[in-house]
Parts: structure tokens; sequence; C-alpha cells
């Protein structure tokens, strides 16, 4: 089952001599459950990409599907509903609120949904993220590291079709981003959650089911992380 349907998607800025095409046709689609690292330089087209399909920013043309759902044919208020309850989101910089507790912070976008939290979910959310006793602290009172299993905790506890990640171990040493990719992984294969992954890392797009290369706007597929034949491993990612 599709989850993601990205067609001919292509985003523009500006006009004239100052026109930048940010991305250039991208088509491509994710199966239900799978995770997909998306690579390339900087100032490629990937968090522009992530955006649009996260409908934070609207595409030039092309179009964008979401559990079939066409995202940009729906009105605004529609959108901002069906995102909220169908997409998460897990930024680099954790993007938490600092007045609310990390049980808090994870229930957050229920409330924001006038939905009542289930509390065995969410007691079974801070123990798959091992925050079980920090759920009444603070997010100045917590490592990077586990700021950012809040900010994962908080993507899955609406159980969203889609999570988006941008960049999300960016902020963190090594033995913090293997937790994070695992919690990830954790994700996809238990609770058959769709995860697009944005990261400069290469060890961490190895360990995703599929790696999408973006070089100047453009998508090319690169197939399974393994690279069958030593595609993705020949592959020169920066």
């Amino acid at each position: 089952m599709k989850i993601l349907q990205v067609n001919n998607l292509c985003k523009t800025y500006g006009k004239g001599e100052t026109q930048v095409n940010a991305l250039k046709n991208v088509t491509f689609s994710l199966e239900k459950g799978t995770f997909c690292a998306v690579v390339g330089a900087s100032g490629s087209g990937k968090s522009t990409l992530l955006n649009c399909i996260g409908a934070l920013d609207t595409p030039t043309s092309g179009e964008i599907y979401v559990d079939r759902n066409n995202l940009f044919t729906l009105k605004e208020k529609e959108r901002t509903i069906f995102r909220r309850r169908n997409i998460g989101f897990i930024f680099q910089s954790f993007q938490l609120v600092a007045e609310l507790t990390v049980e808090q912070n994870i229930i957050f976008p229920l409330l924001l949904d006038y939905c009542k939290p289930n509390p065995a979910i969410v007691e079974e959310t801070l123990e798959i993220l091992g925050l079980q006793d920090r759920r009444h602290h603070l997010p100045n009172q917590l490592s990077g590291g586990q700021q950012q299993r809040v900010a994962i905790g908080r993507a899955l506890i609406t159980k969203p079709k889609l999570i988006l990640a941008d960049e999300p171990t960016g902020n963190l040493d090594s033995h913090n981003s293997q937790e994070v990719l695992d919690l990830l992984i954790k994700a996809s294969r238990n609770y058959q959650q769709t995860i697009l992954m944005i990261t400069h890392n290469n060890a961490l797009a190895a360990s995703a089911d599929r790696v999408l290369h973006v070089v100047d706007g453009c998508l090319t597929d690169l197939g399974t992380a393994s690279g069958e034949g030593g595609l993705y491993r020949d592959e020169k990612l920066s």
C-alpha cells in the first residue's frame, strides 16, 4: 500500500536572473512501513522536498498524495488538520516547548487536536523512548539525545501515516545518533510507520530500506541502502 506518492514535483523561487529551480520534476513513491533516507549536498533541494511533502511549503507544480489524499487540492484548513493527524515531524533542533514536561511535550499534538491521550499508549511510548523516569522533567533538564527522543515520541504519538525527519541526528554525538536511528528503525519495523529522513550521514543512510539522492533539485532513486550490485556503496554522496 502506497502511503506517499509524489508526481512531477517542481518548486521555483524568484524570477528572471534570480530564479532558482529548487525541485525539478521529482517523482517517487513510498510503501507503508518503508524507512527511506534522502541524501545529497547542502542546497541540493532535500529540505525543500521535505517541506513540500509536509505541506509546510507550497510546490510550484506537481502533486503530493499522502494516504491517497492530494494535499494541495485540500482547502487550507482541511490541509492543516490532515497534516496534524497524518504527518509527524522530527527536526534537528528538537523544537520542544520549554515550559512543558517530557510527557506534556509528547502528548501536545493530541491536545492540539482536542483528543484525550490514552494513558496506556503514553506509558508505552515513554517506555520505548526510555524516558519513564524523565516524564516530569523540562527540556532544559535533558541531554540532547533525550530531547530528540522526546521529539520522536511527539511524532509517534498520533500514529501518523508518514514521519518526516530533517537531519534528526545533526546535533547529536555518535552514541546518541545511533540511539535515535534505532528508535526510527523500531518505529518502521514494529509499527509500520513510513519514514522519510534527510541525512548527511552515510552510515545512517545505509541502515535505511531505500536511499534517494538529490542533486540540484533532481532526484535519483538508488534503491536499497545495501545497494543492489553495490550501487549505493559505490555512489559518492556528500
